[in-house]
């Protein structure tokens, strides 16, 4: 007799093959992070390539700023007791770090500010401010190694002292009388050099030694920058340089190389 195979129910089972294995697409998550990341590091490699020295060294400070000046004075009487060249604040008014300088602690109040941060606010104040002042054009910065130096130059139609002579002008008085207001509010030492343009004794009668020229005009410098509140005990040194070391070094008559260069120096 035949069996009943009608009650009989057959189940057949079929393996889903995932192909790729359990990596699935993660590796592409991964490849498109490192291929971002490479982007950005060559990115960056050029863009500092592509920058000067003085940048890079301000991109430096913003992110680690470990050059110490020391708050020695208060004040904040302002620029030519009128017009602030740091515009709505003044040193003595940074303690806080508001305007970019670093945190202060209690037991750390002296050091209130560094040379980036002065250097910048200098710089900023050599737009609006020199068209408010034509006098703030004489003056131009550099953070360098050594410290912050801080030029004093002349301008074609604005020299600072009267041809191969140490008898300087009204303006250069209150320019060296102002940048010791302002550098007396810190402890840093303080260098000054003299410098000529190329030309400068050649017509005088009688022609003068340009090292001694360059030189005394230093030392008045320095006379001044007391006057104006800085502790002698604080020059470090007072150079003559001659025509020696041109700013415009391609041409050294450039009235820019006829300057005085104050020098606040780092702590180390």
């Amino acid at each position: 007799m035949p069996r009943d195979n009608s009650g009989n129910v057959t189940i057949i089972k079929r393996k889903k093959v995932i192909e790729g294995g359990h990596h699935g697409g993660a590796w592409k998550v991964a490849y498109a992070d490192f291929v971002t990341a490479m982007m950005a590091f060559f990115l960056l490699m050029w863009l500092l390539n592509a920058s000067d020295e003085v940048t890079r060294q301000g991109l430096a400070q913003y992110f680690s700023p470990t050059i110490p000046v020391h708050d020695m004075a208060g004040g904040g009487d302002g620029v030519f007791d009128g017009s602030s060249l740091f515009s709505e604040h003044s040193l003595a008014q940074n303690e806080s770090g508001e305007a970019g300088g670093p945190q202060t602690s209690a037991d750390e109040d002296s050091e209130s500010d560094t040379l980036f941060d002065i250097e910048q606010q200098l710089l900023g104040a050599s737009g609006d401010a020199t068209e408010a002042d034509p006098m703030l054009a004489h003056i131009a910065t550099r953070l360098t190694d050594e410290g912050l130096i801080i030029e004093v130059f002349d301008r074609p139609t604005s020299p600072l002292f009267n041809a191969a002579t140490t008898e300087f002008n009204p303006i250069f008085e209150r320019l060296v009388q102002m940048i010791g207001r302002v550098t007396a509010t810190v402890g840093n030492k303080v260098a000054i050099s003299g410098h000529l343009a190329t030309g400068d004794v050649a017509l005088s009668t009688p022609s003068p030694d340009p090292w001694l020229l360059s030189s005394d005009r230093a030392q008045l410098t320095r006379e001044l920058l007391v006057l104006g509140g800085v502790s002698d005990a604080r020059i470090e040194r007072v150079t003559g340089r001659s025509d020696r070391a041109p700013v415009i070094s391609e041409d050294s008559g450039d009235p820019r190389n006829r300057r005085i260069e104050i020098t606040l120096l780092r702590e180390f």
